[in-house]
């Protein structure tokens, strides 16, 4: 749509033009219930915006995304809709030195998790709504000036269907006749406001510390009421508090601390002040491992960091986002490390969140962490790897270098200075400079304004007693940073590899000598990077990858041994080590990995070398003996354990054989045991998809376990699992619900996708390689930006690994030049990937 992807440029002269004094939102959501209305079904939405133009008798525009406006006056003087309105913005000519703009517009709700998303609850058919603005969707529900650094108080006021509750960012006010009125915000972002409103499940608590005492809330649906661990929630909620008010030394600024578990949710999490959203999966409906209970913790405690970085201070435009997300990131698992029961946060840390910055920050589209945003496209790209992860390790890294209190001296001088205000990388630069005493500049040029990530190989040589005449660490990568890194000397004690002897040091250049190493004995490992203090691929000598291959699983130190972990999957990325090799290790050695996090990305990791990376001939064997060692630590697992749920959830996944699927099937009849194995809802649904994907579990077994759990969460899994059944006329039919049709939710386009790709399914979906580049520009002009990037990412053809679809994707980039930049990125980052797979086969074939 025209002037809906807001550039840099325009919001740069608009921030210079304006200044927001305040906006009343009144929405009227009755609409929300009833069985029959006309699509697409709209809400009533009037808005009241108080701003000053520095330029009287200036124009601007006022954004809003809206299928109609039925009156805009601009300083009591009435303005034509027609003329003024083109679906995206709002033209204001004339203004004075201080105006009022009021819009009375039919909004529309959503079905993509953007702007007012309804859901519709089957299990009870209880209507609930909730807000997702980020980047630039409030627009879909009220006029305002969509950009961070135009930031003002919020007033709202709803008017809901009868027995319903509300929620905003302010506390309430008042309630009657259905009509909810908040107190106003502190001067916040128009993409952190929210509106939560639905019949939802809500239990209260309180925090205190000292005279401070915050109103604590959090909601769910009623059907997941049963299953809501809400006192944990306030536990990890409470613990937070504790250690931000502790270490930032500025009260939580918003008044209360509400937070939404919502249905159809895009993301994990979202950071909208006195009141955040989560998605609803984060209550367990099942037995899951302490890696969950841990992941949402974090996610919580990221959220929370936001109410200080991001939303007290909060960045001018998209460019520093890194100055949010990247101190989100990082202060999450700081914090959930030092105050919570989840003390191995960094293992996860390193051995998962990074693997998701490695992978990004090798793709074409990698960029600095500081990245150069040219429009709201290119920000909703860059919720990615290198903005959060990668940006929290070099904070991690940053910690290391400038000293933990000049970092957390700088936060609290950061805060206290730019409070309510917006802010660019220079500011943050210029207090901890003030801190640490240290050249921040010349540290962020190398850190935050450049691309790439190095690899650091030590160099060994051997005196003729046998211990280390040098040790030297060898960088590679665009450009040489300095790290400051540890390097961890281990040997075989006992039967165990314990490290005897470390050194820290600065590595800069090409080649950095470690002195300190100088004379100790051999070692049988060399870890460069030890303890995880910088940001790189970690390769090993000679040496240290035979005493992998044979002592992995003997390594002590868990964060050691998933660093190690890592550095091999990097090294399968990186066509460096065979795929099988890897499987191999992962057969060899998982069942040692006390890490529940680090045992379920090996899962995943052994899946992905299998499908994408080992050589298709190798495949059928490669599959077999994935499946067979699963199930034998499936029957090995101690009983009722996670070790044991986790190796049962892998061995669905990797099932192959008619033995396999037998006992898959007994498990769900009851007819199979495996002792202490509890096979709940959720693990029939885990069950369920790989008899469907084989043709061994037909609609209507998906329809009599779906009246089984006939919920939201059982509907996703069972559209998921007809999606997945080996069918030509269900790869068509689902392709079509997906591609040609916009009736799905967004969850439901999520689940279909998932259930339409399957790797045992290589040949029934090929046919649709060349559909695939026939529709996605056409998806992208006409869906929203979420399903846009949810099809052209989860259709592409990977699994036509050939070279055929190599060239085909070239095709289409070459004919396709003046396509979107942000589809153009995500084929750019899809073709790397087939790329890679292509040479890791190739490697993977060599090793045979």
């Amino acid at each position: 749509m025209p002037g809906e992807n807001l550039s840099r440029d325009e919001a740069r002269e608009r921030a210079a033009l304006l200044s927001v004094d305040g906006y009343d939102v009144v929405l009227d959501v009755r609409s929300a219930t009833g069985e029959s209305a006309p699509e697409p079904r709209t809400f009533r939405s009037v808005t009241t915006i108080r701003f000053r133009c520095a330029t009287p008798g200036a124009s601007t525009f006022a954004d809003l995304v809206a299928p109609s406006v039925t009156a805009v006056t601009l300083n009591g003087r009435a303005l034509d809709p027609a003329a003024v309105f083109d679906g995206a913005r709002i033209a204001l000519d004339g203004l004075a030195e201080e105006n009022v703009l009021v819009v009375d517009a039919q909004c529309a709700y959503s079905r993509t998790g953007e702007g007012l998303h309804r859901f519709v609850d089957p299990e009870d058919g209880e209507v609930y709504l909730y807000t997702q603005y980020e980047p630039a969707d409030a627009r879909r529900v009220f006029a305002n000036f969509e950009q961070p650094d135009l930031k003002a108080p919020f007033r709202f006021e709803v008017t809901a269907p009868e027995g319903w509750q509300v929620w905003s960012n302010g506390a309430e006010e008042s309630r009657g006749g259905g009509v909810w009125r908040f107190a106003e915000t502190r001067p916040i972002s128009t993409y952190i406001t929210c509106v939560v409103a639905g019949p939802y499940h809500y239990v209260t608590d309180t925090y205190r510390r000292g005279d401070l005492e915050i109103p604590l809330g959090a909601m769910c649906r009623k059907g997941l009421a049963k299953h809501f661990d809400a006192d944990d929630v306030f536990l990890v909620t409470k613990q937070g508090l504790d250690f931000f008010h502790e270490h930032f030394d500025y009260p939580y600024p918003f008044g209360k601390y509400d937070q939404a578990f919502v249905p159809e949710y895009n993301l994990g999490a979202m950071e909208n002040p006195g009141m955040v959203t989560f998605r609803e999966e984060y209550i367990y409906r099942g037995k899951v491992t302490q890696a969950a209970y841990e992941r949402r913790a974090n996610v919580i405690l990221h959220e929370m960091a936001h109410m200080w970085f991001g939303d007290l201070v909060t960045m001018k435009w998209w460019d520093d986002l890194w100055l949010k997300e990247s101190f989100a990131d990082f202060m999450g698992t700081f914090s959930m490390v030092e105050a919570t029961r989840f003390t191995n946060g960094w293992i996860t840390f390193a051995n998962n969140r990074k693997a998701w910055a490695y992978r990004a920050d090798q793709l074409p589209s990698t960029h600095p962490i500081t990245a150069d945003i040219r429009d709201l496209e290119d920000a909703k790209l860059n919720f990615d790897g290198i903005t959060y992860a990668k940006g929290a390790a070099v904070l991690k890294q940053l910690v290391a270098y400038a000293g933990r209190e000049a970092f957390l001296e700088g936060a609290r001088r950061y805060f206290k200075r730019h409070a309510y205000g917006n802010t660019t990388l220079n500011d943050l630069l210029t207090v901890l400079e003030e801190t640490s005493g240290r050249d921040m500049k010349t540290w962020s040029r190398s850190w935050l304004e450049t691309s790439g990530v190095n690899a650091l190989t030590p160099v060994v040589t051997y005196d003729a007693e046998g211990r280390i005449a040098e040790l030297a660490v060898e960088q590679e990568g665009a450009e040489a940073r300095p790290h400051r890194a540890a390097v961890g000397l281990y040997r075989l004690e006992g039967g165990e590899l314990v490290r005897y002897a470390r050194a820290e040091a600065d590595i800069t250049g090409e080649r950095t000598v470690v002195a300190e190493l100088a004379g100790v004995e051999r070692p049988a490992l060399v870890l460069v990077n030890d303890e995880d203090l910088t940001y790189c691929k970690v390769r090993f000598d000679a040496g240290s990858l035979a005493t992998l291959r044979s002592h992995l699983g003997d390594i002590v130190d868990p964060l050691a041994r998933a660093l190690c972990w890592s550095a091999l999957w990097n090294m399968t990325r990186d066509a460096v080590m065979p795929a099988r090799d890897f499987v191999a290790l992962v057969l060899d050695f998982a069942s040692r990995e006390s890490d529940i996090g680090v045992l379920q990305m090996l899962h995943a990791w052994a899946r992905t070398a299998l499908t994408h990376y080992a050589a298709p001939e190798w495949r059928e064997e490669g599959a077999a003996s994935l499946a067979a060692g699963a199930l034998r630590e499936l029957r090995q697992a101690a009983p009722g354990s996670e070790h044991q749920l986790t190796w049962a959830r892998f061995f669905a996944a990797v099932a192959t054989a008619d033995e396999h699927f037998g006992l898959l099937e007994g498990l769900l009849a009851g007819a199979e045991k495996v002792e202490g194995l509890d096979v709940d809802q959720e693990l029939r649904w885990a069950f369920l998809e790989p008899l469907a994907a084989h043709g061994r579990a037909d609609e209507s077994v998906l329809a009599a376990e779906l009246a089984r759990d006939d919920t939201a969460s059982g509907k996703r899994h069972q559209v998921r699992c007809l999606a997945a059944r080996p069918s030509a006329a269900v790869k068509a039919q689902a392709w079509a619900q997906v591609v040609e049709s916009d009736r799905l939710s967004n969850a439901l386009v999520e689940a279909t996708i998932a259930g339409f790709v399957q790797p045992s399914q290589r040949e029934l979906v090929a046919p649709y390689a060349e559909k695939y580049f026939a529709a996605i520009e056409r998806v992208w002009a006409e869906r929203s930006i979420q399903i846009g990037m949810d099809v052209v990412r989860g259709l592409f053809p990977a699994l036509q690994d050939r070279a055929e679809t190599l060239e085909a994707t070239d095709a289409w980039l070459a004919a396709h030049e003046d396509a979107p930049p942000a589809l153009r990125r995500l084929v750019l980052e899809s073709r790397d990937d087939l790329a890679r797979a292509l040479r890791a086969q190739e490697c993977d074939g060599a090793s045979s």
